[in-house]
C-alpha cells in the first residue's frame, strides 16, 4: 500500500531527507483515482503529492495555448529533478498529450486518468454572470519557509485572504481558484522551493487574462502571497494596459502592505525591523491562526541578521530605494528572514482581518476607477472622442 504525503505539507529540510527516488507527482487539478495512480507507479512505498494545478489545459474551464501553458509545467517539474529527485511526473486528465515536438520530450513524464472533478472546473471559473465584479487572481507559491513552516504558507495565505475579501466586500469580487506556483529565482537555495520562471509566469497570467477579457471581464486585481511573484506581476499589469485599454487592472506589494495592513502590523509587532522578512513574525502568526497543525513552533530559529543598509533592508514592507536579489544564503542559515518566535495566532488573526479589509477596500477603488473612467470615454474625453 502506497502511503501518499502532501509534499506542501513538509518543511524544506524535511524535503532535503527524503530518498531521492521517491515518486513526486503534479497533478492538473484533482479528484484523481489514488488506486490507480498506485498501479500507474508501480506500488511504491511512498508519495509525494504537489498541490493540483488548478486550469489551464482543454476543458478545465480556462484553456491556455501549449506553447503558454507546458513551459510553465516543464518548469515546475525541472525544480524538482533540480534538488535530485528522480521520479517526477504530471498527473493529466486522459486525452492531455502534449502535440508539439518542443514539448514531445515531456510525454513519457505524464500519467493519465480520467477523473470526476476535472469536468467541473468550469463551474468555480467566473461565468458570465459575473462580468460586473473584480476577478481576483490569487497566487501563491510553494517554498522553503525556515524549519517550522510548510511550503504552503504563501498559498494558504493568499486564499484565505482572497475568500475572506469576497465575503467581507459584499458580493463585488469574485475569486479564482488560487494558483500554489510562483517565481523564485532563489530556488537553488533551499530544499523543496519551486519555481515557474518569470518569462512562462508572465506569458500564463497575461494569457489568462486575454482569455478573461474575451469573455467581456474587464476588472482584474492581481493578489500575491509571495514577494517573488511581485515584479512580474507589475510586469503583467503594464501589459494588459497596453493591450486591453478598456480595463483595469492592478495588483500590490504582497498584502497586509497598504494603509491598512501596514498600521495592523506597526500596532501589533512586537519583532524589530528585519522581524518579518520571510517566515518571520507575520506570515508564522498567519500560519498559527489558520493550520497551527502545520507549524513546528518547537524548531523555529529567529535570524535577523540581513545584510542591511539604509537603502537596502528585509522586512515585510520593504525600504529603501535600492532593488537587488543576492543569494538567500548570504543571509540566512535556516531560510528564514525574521523572528518566527514572536508570533501568535491572536496577531494572526487580527493581521488577516486588516488585510482582508485593505483588499475590499482596494476592490471598491479598482471599482471607482474602472466607472470614473468609462464615463470619461463615453464622453468623448480627449483621444477618445477621436480615435478609439
Amino acid at each position: 500500500m502506497t502511503n501518499f504525503f502532501n509534499f506542501d505539507d513538509l518543511t524544506w529540510d524535511e524535503v532535503a531527507n527524503l530518498p531521492r527516488d521517491v515518486p513526486l507527482v503534479l497533478p492538473l487539478g484533482s479528484g484523481y483515482d489514488m488506486a490507480q495512480l498506485q498501479s500507474q507507479l508501480s506500488n511504491p512505498g511512498r508519495c509525494g503529492l504537489l498541490p493540483p494545478f488548478p486550469f489551464g489545459w482543454r476543458d478545465s474551464g480556462i484553456e491556455i495555448p501549449e506553447k503558454v501553458f507546458m513551459p510553465y509545467i516543464i518548469n515546475l517539474l525541472d525544480s524538482l529533478r533540480d534538488d535530485g529527485f528522480t521520479n517526477v511526473y504530471c498527473l493529466a486528465p486522459q486525452g492531455f498529450d502534449p502535440q508539439s515536438s518542443f514539448m514531445a520530450h515531456l510525454s513519457p513524464f505524464i500519467l493519465r486518468q480520467s477523473h470526476a472533478s476535472h469536468y467541473q472546473a468550469k463551474a468555480i471559473l467566473p461565468p458570465d454572470s459575473e462580468r460586473d465584479k473584480v476577478i481576483l487572481i490569487p497566487i501563491g507559491h510553494t517554498e522553503q519557509h525556515g524549519f517550522h513552516l510548510p511550503l504552503s504558507v504563501d498559498t494558504i495565505i493568499i486564499d484565505a485572504i482572497a475568500k475572506g475579501t469576497v465575503t467581507f466586500g459584499k458580493n463585488k469580487s469574485f475569486t479564482l481558484p488560487v494558483m500554489p506556483y510562483g517565481v523564485s529565482t532563489h530556488r537553488a537555495s533551499f530544499a523543496g522551493t519551486m519555481n515557474a520562471g518569470g518569462r512562462a509566469f508572465e506569458d500564463f497570467w497575461m494569457t489568462v487574462i486575454d482569455s478573461l477579457v474575451a469573455r467581456g471581464f474587464n476588472r482584474f486585481y492581481l493578489m500575491s502571497g509571495h514577494g517573488g511573484n511581485t515584479s512580474f506581476l507589475v510586469n503583467i499589469v503594464k501589459y494588459a494596459g497596453e493591450r486591453h485599454r478598456r480595463i483595469f487592472c492592478a495588483t500590490t506589494w504582497l498584502h497586509t502592505s497598504g494603509s491598512i495592513g501596514a498600521e495592523a502590523i506597526k500596532k501589533y509587532r512586537t519583532s524589530p525591523i528585519g522581524g518579518m522578512g520571510h517566515a518571520g513574525e507575520l506570515e508564522t502568526s498567519f500560519l498559527l491562526h489558520l493550520r497551527p497543525d502545520l507549524c513546528k513552533m518547537e524548531k523555529v530559529v529567529d535570524e535577523i541578521d540581513f545584510v542591511s543598509t539604509p537603502d537596502y533592508y528585509m522586512d515585510w514592507i520593504e525600504g529603501g530605494s535600492l532593488v537587488a536579489n543576492p543569494p538567500w544564503d548570504d543571509d540566512t542559515k535556516t531560510g528564514a528572514y525574521g523572528a518566527g518566535s514572536h508570533a501568535t495566532a491572536e496577531k494572526g488573526k487580527l493581521w488577516l482581518e486588516a488585510a482582508i479589509a485593505e483588499k475590499a477596500n482596494h476592490v471598491e477603488q479598482i471599482h471607482e476607477q474602472h466607472e470614473r473612467r468609462e464615463k470619461r470615454r463615453n464622453e468623448g474625453y480627449g483621444l477618445w472622442g477621436k480615435k478609439f
